[in-house]
């Protein structure tokens, strides 16, 4: 078997990627031939090298894109890696329907070490690595290719505040969150505050949910899981230079940034 047999055989049980060591394992070409058609294949346009050792296969329906949807391939590459990982941010919120932000960028949250974000062609995924890991408040979906693990509503939420700075400040969320607090489950918020471990993300968390009119029973979930763990005034939007100062809500946040939704 060659490489464009081994991957038309992938293809008829819907794999979309596959490792290096994976193609040289099931054809019987030598090593300098594989490369030298996987380099052709490549140049064709039917597969990507997404990284060192791993490539997509680019079908017919998403030639002109030159890139698949991250649910095709991203339990495999992460299997192949052996990393732990969830789809995230805009990314998940677009699974959960709050597709209001449209972004061309995947992202991926990671157990740690770091990983490099990823930037070719028209393929971007950017990596964030959790502070904590748990595999608490991450699902199971399913695609074509098989399942991926995606955050919850609420784990997304507290994921997109915590990384708010990062993503271009809390305004350019707050539709998104807005959206997926209509998703929210009593049992997925309780599911997080068992264990997710910043509080002044949880302090914003509630404080938004209070702003935007959001169902008061999972303000109070968050405000009593808070009292018991005891938290000081905070930013609503973190400054390195900034302290809170005097705050007039019961969240204990400092209103820095005037909220803007345009939801």
């Amino acid at each position: 078997m060659n490489a464009k047999e081994y991957i038309k055989y992938l293809l008829s049980i819907e794999s979309y990627s596959f490792s290096l060591d994976e193609i040289a394992k099931e054809t019987s070409v030598s090593s300098n031939s594989l490369k030298f058609e996987l380099h052709r294949l490549s140049e064709k346009g039917e597969i990507v090298n997404l990284r060192k050792g791993f490539y997509l296969i680019i079908t017919p329906r998403y030639s002109s894109a030159k890139k698949l949807p991250i649910q095709l391939y991203c339990e495999k590459l992460f299997n192949h890696l052996n990393r732990n990982y969830y789809v995230s941010l805009f990314s998940a919120a677009k699974f959960h329907g709050a597709s209001h932000q449209q972004v061309q960028r995947d992202y991926i949250i990671i157990e740690k070490p770091k990983f490099n974000d990823i930037s070719k062609i028209n393929i971007d995924i950017r990596f964030f690595t959790a502070s904590k890991w748990s595999d608490k408040n991450i699902q199971q979906k399913k695609s074509d290719a098989g399942i991926f693990k995606i955050s919850s509503p609420a784990l997304t939420i507290v994921d997109l505040i915590h990384y708010q700075t990062k993503l271009g400040g809390i305004n350019r969320m707050l539709a998104t969150i807005e959206e997926l607090a209509e998703e929210l489950a009593e049992s997925d918020l309780s599911e997080l505050l068992s264990w997710y471990p910043n509080k002044s993300t949880l302090q914003r968390f509630g404080f938004l949910l209070e702003e935007l009119g959001m169902d008061e029973k999972f303000q109070e979930i968050i405000y009593s899981e808070l009292k018991a763990r005891n938290f000081f005034p905070v930013l609503l939007s973190p400054k390195s230079k900034e302290k809170p100062g005097a705050v007039d809500n019961k969240w204990k946040v400092a209103i820095n940034v005037k909220l803007e939704s345009d939801l």
